[in-house]
């Protein structure tokens, strides 16, 4: 039997420390596809938007294992997924392993992600997909830091990545998005989370208007309402316990309310 096939990706690029990172920790559980953006595409979520004139590019990135091939897509993080798994791949990858980022994806900033979206994307194709964020300094989320200790992190990839390999996901669970504390050793706890519904990052409106015309990048912090912060969510996980948060997600985004109580909601409008 073959060894499984690891397709590694992540949206901070393809000479990201993280991407290596990632590739290091999984190298020796299977063979290794590394697809990822040519540059830095955070913030993308799951989006594809249209390349008409792109290429792929082919780099060698050194790992403790053996010196790899990586290719370097002109796309975004979901773009690179099913670009290394329709073309690419020499068969169905076992698992998508996306990451890992700089900076954490929490509560409901889970969508903008390019990390979780590249997961979902392997998800929607019927391949598990593990997206890994590290708690870095908010000057890495756009730029590489080389001083970023990865140990932690590449621990935690492994240990879910071989976790993911061996065992089959419960129905509705196809991504699993885990985050990590900086200062987390691999004697750091972790915790099987929900994803909360707040918010974990506000955007920040500009100190002062633009000129007409002109754009202004919006800035943006960590800003978390602990006193009705849930005590099962992934920030309470993360961010007060420092604990490495593991939360299941679906594709499923259907509301839990009650379908048929809002059909007579949305009908009585029209019935009286």
């Amino acid at each position: 039997m073959s060894k499984p096939l690891i397709l590694v990706t992540n949206d901070d690029g393809v000479r990201s420390p993280g991407l290596s990172a990632a590739a290091e920790a999984v190298c020796d559980l299977g063979e290794l596809l590394i697809v990822a953006p040519a540059t830095q595409q955070t913030g993308m979520g799951r989006g594809i938007p249209r390349v008409d004139e792109g290429s792929v590019t082919e780099e060698h990135l050194s790992v403790d294992c053996k010196d790899v091939v990586a290719y370097g897509l002109t796309g975004s993080p979901a773009l690179a997924v099913l670009y290394g798994v329709l073309v690419l791949a020499p068969r169905k990858p076992d698992i998508v392993v996306s990451g890992i980022n700089y900076g954490e994806n929490l509560g409901t900033s889970v969508t903008s992600s390019g990390t979780v979206g590249a997961a979902l994307q392997a998800a929607e194709l019927g391949i598990v997909g593990l997206a890994v964020s590290l708690e870095t300094d908010k000057a890495y989320h756009f730029h590489h830091g080389h001083d970023v200790d990865w140990h932690a992190a590449a621990y935690f990839t492994r240990y879910f990545a071989q976790a993911l390999l061996c065992k089959q996901l419960p129905f509705d669970v196809d991504v699993l998005k885990v985050d990590i504390p900086t200062g987390a050793t691999p004697e750091t706890g972790w915790r099987v989370t929900r994803q909360s519904r707040q918010s974990y990052y506000r955007v920040l409106p500009p100190r002062q208007q633009p000129p007409a015309g002109e754009m202004v990048r919006l800035d943006y912090k960590v800003d978390v309402s602990w006193d009705s912060l849930e005590s099962d969510s992934d920030i309470q996980a993360f961010a007060r316990d420092r604990l490495v948060s593991v939360t299941p997600l679906s594709h499923e985004l259907t509301s839990r309310t009650s379908l048929e109580a809002l059909r007579r909601l949305l009908q009585e409008s029209h019935d009286r």
